[in-house]
């Protein structure tokens, strides 16, 4: 399944470079983030809830950064395992744009594969979840870079 698409975000693309490789922020912007811990500097590890349709559970994942050209782009690949729900894998092509004075745009595709019980609520669901979980992470991710400015 593949999902994209790119957001505004009120700072320069330096600030937001340096916000999407910090650990702390990413872990408050991430919806249903308990825990994100950098291990490296292109390795985290995070516990994280979903809910898919009716399938609730708590993903161990692991992500990395890869093909790093800062501050312009990276991709991130990781790999969750939620138990009895499933898992899910996948990777992001993120890249940052200036977008005029004190403003970036950050352009995503992502593709991504899930089984279990979550491959079982049907494609539409994961995509809608996945969607919401995108636009709740960058309206946080918006805020948080707001009360740093």
């Amino acid at each position: 399944m593949d999902i994209g698409g790119e957001h505004q975000i009120p700072a320069a693309r330096e600030a937001v470079w340096r916000a999407l490789n910090d650990a702390d922020i990413l872990r408050r912007a991430i919806p249903g983030c308990e825990a994100l811990e950098k291990i490296s500097a292109t390795e985290f590890n995070a516990r994280i809830t979903a809910k898919i349709g009716p399938v609730k559970a708590r993903f161990k994942a692991r992500i990395q950064l890869e093909d790093l050209d800062p501050p312009s782009s990276y991709t991130l690949t990781g790999e969750g395992q939620g138990g009895v729900a499933g898992f899910a894998k996948g990777a992001a092509k993120v890249r940052l744009v200036d977008q005029g004075e004190g403003a970036s745009v950050l352009k995503y595709e992502a593709e991504m594969r899930v089984g279990g019980k979550i491959a079982q609520v049907g494609s539409r669901l994961v995509r809608g979840a996945a969607r919401k979980t995108a636009a709740g992470f960058f309206a946080n991710f918006v805020a948080i870079l707001g009360e740093s400015a």
